[in-house]
C-alpha cells in the first residue's frame, strides 16, 4: 500500500510517527475498500456524511 503524504502525523503521548493515508485513495475514488489483517478481511466504508466505518 502506498503512503500518500510525506507529512508524518505525530502522537502527543510519544514521539512515534505514523503513516497517513487519504481514505479516498484507499477506496480508489469509490466508497469502500477491503483491508486484510492476520488473515481476516475488514471493510472500510465512507458514508454519505463523510464518516468512516470499519467492519469485520
Amino acid at each position: 500500500m502506498n503512503q500518500i503524504t510525506s507529512e508524518p502525523v505525530a502522537t502527543t503521548a510519544t514521539t512515534e510517527v505514523f503513516p497517513t493515508y487519504h481514505a479516498e485513495d484507499l477506496t480508489r475514488g469509490g466508497i469502500q475498500a477491503r483491508i486484510l489483517l492476520n488473515g481476516q478481511i475488514y471493510s472500510l466504508r465512507i458514508t454519505r456524511a463523510g464518516k468512516l466505518i470499519l467492519t469485520k
